[in-house]
């Protein structure tokens, strides 16, 4: 049977000692964790090893000796780096020496019932310490692809980088602690830290209960009973602003909890949350300082008016031509005349009011302008609301035209069924027969022919109302789509994975450094990094949908249909 030895590079140059680490019996593995250097007396690393043991939830024990023949010359060395064997008790007793200057080392094993070396293939397995304590092994995707194979290999490799993971405090002892037990790993050399990072530790505690304090009043205020009343909830679930500080304010409340992250994607999420707010706020203030910069709100404003002016009379010159014969179709003249001047008469309405809004514009985009300061996702928020506000008139005209071509369409469906005898019961939600005199087919008839001549010309008016609509709720879903887009992407991850890609393991690889008979194999065991796709598609942030709540089949027979269709963004709803 083969015997696998993951071995860290980081003591490669170790003194002789004996070597500490996790014995995993179903995978006939070793993983070495630290060396032990002389003088050291058995007891004490008994009693640190069954310390670390009750710590660590991990079995480390005492897996064989290493001799560096390069260090220590004395002949004797070796036997009493064996007989070692005989006060740890572990079985196989793994010895591993380095010859000299040679790149060729030794390793055998040594069975304390049988008294002899095995001879057995052996796998020497480097790997980089920091790096599979650092990193987090990814599982496969729920792919087709995947088999019980990747997965069975998946969790092989789990449980080492679990040993190492799990073993942290470990390597939190160098050589320069006055402790009876000198170790060699990782960090051996000085234990890693950061001033910058433990000042902000410590000074983030105050922050995040005074943080925590001021968003617990907030979320008070947002659910008093005061904005349970009708006109101030319906302004909160209708306007994508509110909403967008509703899910900015959970955010914070995530990053302000004193609960610690529980595992690594809790984390990562918290991680994930916090960057993506500082770049939101970065952006809108950089958005917002480009607003004040040269008067643009106020060019902004003196645009605004005299486009809300253009757009009418393109609306004006299009009722004109819609009320003539367009484009060569005879329309029933009474009807087109009263659609017309009632939508000219909305459109003489929204002229007067843009003009008594007029001077308050400026001061208005000023305000809205400081908004930006909460994040991009904000001012991009309110930029939807304001192309909302803007074309009311338009989605009024698409709802009168909407009712008026839908009401048809059902009365012609209704006395179709008439004409065949059926007829809709609305208990059993199904079509049953039914016999009509001769009174009520005749009144059918007429209705059902005023009906149908009158169709094409509501038909053309809805069809256009319709397109125009339509043109308004894809400007509103793009802009959606850029604030999901920011709501929702792993941006900390996305960085991780370009700085420090083995933080993200999906897996590893096996370097042949050199084989020779009589020799063990030694492979360098390297972290395979998880894409970019995977990157996103394993730590996206949760986030409120803003796509088509139907399908396209279902989209077409509502637009035929003559139903409604309200803007893709759905309160409530949320995407993983």
């Amino acid at each position: 049977m083969v015997l696998k030895v993951f071995f860290p590079s980081c003591c490669s140059s170790a003194e002789s000692g004996i070597l500490i680490g996790r014995w995993i019996s179903e995978q006939n593995s070793a993983v070495v964790l630290a060396v032990v250097h002389f003088p050291f007396i058995p007891v004490q690393v008994k009693q640190y090893l069954s310390e670390l043991q009750r710590v660590t939830k991990v079995n480390v024990s005492v897996l064989g000796s290493w001799n560096n023949s390069k260090q220590e010359k004395e002949e004797s060395l070796s036997e009493f780096l064996e007989d070692l064997g005989t006060i740890f008790s572990h079985e196989p007793w793994i010895q591993i020496s380095k010859e000299g200057d040679s790149k060729f080392w030794s390793c055998s094993t040594l069975q304390k019932r049988s008294n002899n070396h095995r001879e057995e293939e052996i796998i020497l397995v480097y790997y980089d310490q920091r790096k599979v304590m650092l990193s987090c092994l990814h599982p496969p995707l729920d792919t087709g692809a995947s088999t019980a194979h990747e997965a069975e290999d998946a969790s092989r490799l789990s449980a080492i980088f679990d040993t190492v993971a799990k073993s942290k405090i470990l390597f939190m002892t160098d050589k320069y602690d006055d402790g009876p037990i000198k170790l060699t790993h990782w960090q051996s050399d000085g234990v890693e830290a950061s001033i910058i990072v433990e000042l902000m530790k410590q000074a983030s505690v105050p922050a995040c209960m005074l943080l925590t304090f001021l968003l617990s009043l907030i979320s008070g205020a947002c659910k008093s009973r005061m904005l349970k009343f009708w006109p101030l909830s319906f302004l909160w679930s209708k306007l994508s602003t509110c909403e967008q500080l509703s899910h900015r304010l959970q955010h914070l409340q995530v990053i302000s909890s004193n609960k610690k992250a529980q595992n690594q994607t809790q984390l990562m999420r918290k991680a994930n949350i916090f960057v993506s707010l500082l770049i939101d706020v970065a952006l809108g203030i950089l958005l917002m300082s480009w607003l004040y910069r040269k008067n643009r709100i106020g060019h902004l404003a003196d645009t605004l008016i005299p486009v809300a002016d253009h757009v009418a009379e393109e609306l004006q010159d299009l009722l004109q031509w819609l009320m003539g014969a367009p484009a060569g179709l005879k329309m029933n003249r009474a009807l087109d005349q009263v659609l017309g001047r009632f939508f000219l008469y909305h459109i003489h309405l929204w002229i007067s009011y843009i003009h008594l809004m007029s001077p308050f514009i400026e001061m208005i985009l000023w305000y809205v302008g400081l908004s930006a300061c909460l994040g991009l996702t904000v001012a991009l928020c309110i930029l939807s609301d304001i192309v909302a506000l803007l074309t009311f008139h338009i989605y009024c005209f698409y709802v009168y035209g909407a009712r008026l071509y839908c009401l048809k369409i059902y009365g012609l469906s209704s006395l179709w069924r008439l004409f065949r005898g059926k007829k809709w019961n609305v208990l059993r939600q199904r079509v049953d027969s039914c016999s009509y005199d001769l009174d009520q087919l005749f009144i059918g008839t007429l209705l059902f022919t005023i009906l149908l001549f009158l169709l094409p010309t509501t038909a053309l008016y809805y069809l256009v109302f319709t397109l125009l609509r339509l043109l308004v709720v894809i400007v509103q879903g793009l802009i959606h789509l850029l604030v999901d887009l920011v709501d929702s992407l792993p941006l900390y991850s996305i960085i991780l994975r370009l700085c420090r890609s083995y933080r993200l393991a999906a897996g590893v690889k096996f370097r042949v450094l050199e084989q020779q008979d009589g020799k063990p194999l030694r492979l360098l065991m390297q972290i395979n990094p998880l894409s970019y796709g995977s990157v996103v598609q394993t730590y996206r942030l949760p986030t409120y949908s803003c796509y088509p709540k139907d399908s396209w089949t279902s989209l077409c027979k509502k637009l035929f249909l003559g139903e409604l269709i309200y803007p893709w963004k759905h309160k409530g709803e949320k995407q993983d």
